[in-house]
């Protein structure tokens, strides 16, 4: 996928959990040498889910800058209120942040050959 080589692991394989925005800069550190990064919902603190605080726009837009493939697992995005579904649908077609339903479709999408 890329030259790092790393394979994938999820955030909880690194022994990580995501309670607040000072720890994105963690997780990135720790997941670089990766080819890409599953985070499950339940690894975040819930203020990641509320679309409004911009944590999760700021995890997608730092993954992003740093060129790393990142899946975040949400079974059920309806939970987290229409506009989260939003988001699920609008990165659905993303090179490098995807929303999947379960760690198995974030390691399918991950495994794909990298995209130009």
């Amino acid at each position: 996928m890329n030259s790092r080589s790393g394979g994938v692991r999820t955030l909880s394989e690194l022994g990580l959990r995501l309670p607040d925005a000072g720890a994105i800069r963690e997780m990135l550190g720790a997941a670089y040498p990766l080819d890409g990064l599953i985070v499950h919902e339940d690894d975040l603190a819930p203020e990641f889910l509320n679309l409004r605080s911009g944590l999760l726009g700021e995890l997608f837009q730092t993954f992003t800058n740093h060129r790393l493939p990142l899946a975040l697992v949400v079974p059920d995005p309806a939970r987290h209120g229409e506009r989260f579904v939003e988001l699920a649908r609008e990165h659905a077609g993303h090179a490098l942040v995807r929303i999947t339903p379960t760690v198995e479709a974030a390691r399918t999408w991950l495994a794909r050959p990298a995209q130009s």
